[in-house]
């Protein structure tokens, strides 16, 4: 059996349906978009699975979920596709692509012709066995990447009211899985190798302060070393975590969150790949102008941070698809896509978000003590990365546009001093309207500079800023 469709998209994540979404604000013709997937359900809010759908009380069920209202925008339940003639292949599986051919073959034996291939394929849970550790398909082992992993979380959950949970890991997943355990009245313990939480973003001071609250609940923090093993009762169930230093503890269920591979294989010797990505150019192009690559899988130019980078965030994910459709759908009319790196996560009642690159130094502002913080990253004498814990719609707006900007920085001490007043007061020239941000949604992308920065004093006069403002971000480094 062999069909062909103008765009096809192989992957069913969040990326399919934003991107989905976009090609109909285009004008896409019915018929002329396929997405493929190998999950059973349409395209989702994969954050909504550590946040909202772990909750004891009213949790979050589909279709209440599915893309894409993580933006505030459209709810794309199945009929939706229906009703603009996009095909969803679900729960189908492609088992080879042949991007000279610009044909695939799905596990059914049917062929597929495209003349645009979008590869959103995600990427899939690192597994205990990859490090030589036995036991994830025992029943009570967890893992959090789908709506199945999910269901079966729950359930798990839902049988050790009042027992002990071991955490594995200490990234995103893993602190936002143990305070959903916490508030389902599960004890947790969280083992990580690294000196503290979250260590590709955080800095000791702001880990130490979310610690420090995790404990304050009940969690308990090891540090420092890694699981070798588990002990195992007569029916396969882990009764115990062994560690590598030799100590052991008692679990009732345990959670695996340490990291992500991209699903590149399907690619692999057809494609340029780097950084274990598939590498694009700044219009999202693979290495074959036919194929276009989104989301977790795609390593892309980021001009703040002055190198490609794969960025592992559901923002990310968005913002590429939805540029892609516009690149495909309107060429003429799409520039390359500029994009400023955004991380965001929401626990217990936290709710923080970093801008832009954690390169260089850093300077620690606000209450540590409080409710409200955050920090700068300064990088060859400007501002590149910024991160606010407990800010107001306007006040996460200031960081992401003074971060967009790269303003000059010549007295760490005296950014230390200003905090957050420092990005406020360049905000006052021009307010722009960002999307707020729940469970499982965005802030927004910045395609091209548009943000005036209120220089410091001696830099420029009231009268120039507009000008100095197009002039600084045409000449920021590209990658």
């Amino acid at each position: 059996m062999e069909r062909g469709f103008e765009y096809v998209i192989v992957g069913g994540g969040v990326a399919a349906g934003y991107a989905a979404l976009e090609f109909t604000k285009r004008g896409v013709s019915h018929a002329q978009l396929c997405i493929i997937s190998e999950e059973p359900v349409a395209p989702y809010e994969r954050p909504t699975l550590s946040k909202k759908f772990l909750h004891p009380e009213s949790p979050a069920r589909l279709p209440s979920f599915h893309t894409c209202v993580g933006a505030n925008e459209e709810l794309l339940t199945p009929t939706w596709y229906e009703e603009h003639g996009i095909e969803l292949v679900l729960g189908t599986r492609v088992e080879s692509v042949d991007v000279g051919q610009k044909t695939l073959l799905t596990a059914s034996g049917e062929t597929m012709r495209y003349e645009t291939l979008i590869i959103a394929t995600g990427a899939k849970a690192l597994k205990l066995e990859e490090f030589g550790v036995k036991g994830s398909e025992a029943e009570n082992v967890c893992y959090l990447r789908d709506l199945a992993d999910a269901d079966r979380l729950v359930n798990v959950m839902q049988s050790c009211t009042g027992g002990n949970a071991v955490v594995i890991g200490g990234g995103y997943i893993a602190m936002e899985c143990a305070a959903s355990l916490v508030t389902n009245k599960i004890n947790v313990t969280m083992v990580f190798p690294e000196a503290h939480c979250m260590p590709r973003l955080f800095t000791p001071k702001i880990a130490s302060y979310y610690e420090d609250y995790y404990q304050s609940k009940g969690v308990k923090f090891i540090r420092g070393t890694i699981l070798s093993s588990f002990e195992f009762d007569s029916n396969g169930k882990v009764t115990a975590v062994n560690l590598r230093d030799g100590s052991q503890i008692l679990a009732d269920m345990v959670v695996v969150g340490i990291g992500i591979r991209p699903n590149t294989s399907l690619f692999e010797g057809q494609l340029t790949m780097e950084k274990g990505g598939i590498k694009v150019n700044g219009k999202l192009q693979t290495s074959n102008d036919s194929v276009y690559a989104v989301g977790d899988v795609a390593v892309f130019p980021v001009d703040l941070c002055g190198r490609i980078r794969r960025l592992e965030h559901v923002d990310s994910a968005r913002k590429t698809a939805k540029h892609v459709a516009a690149v495909i759908m309107e060429p003429e009319k799409t520039g390359e896509f500029k994009y400023l790196p955004l991380f965001y996560s929401k626990a217990f009642s936290f709710s923080w978000r970093f801008y832009g690159d954690n390169a260089g130094e850093v300077v620690h502002f606000g209450d540590y003590l409080g409710t409200k913080f955050g920090a700068y990253w300064i990088n060859n004498g400007h501002l590149v990365g910024s991160f606010l814990e407990g800010g107001t719609e306007d006040e996460f707006e200031a960081i992401a546009n003074a971060t967009q900007l790269k303003p000059a920085v010549d007295d760490l001490a005296e950014v230390g001093r200003q905090g957050l007043n420092f990005a406020m007061t360049g905000n006052k020239q021009i307010k722009s309207h960002t999307p707020s941000i729940e469970a499982g949604t965005s802030s927004p992308v910045v395609e091209t500079p548009i943000y005036p920065w209120h220089a410091t004093a001696g830099v420029a006069v009231a009268a120039s800023v507009a000008a100095f403002a197009y002039w600084y971000g045409r000449r920021r480094r590209r990658w």
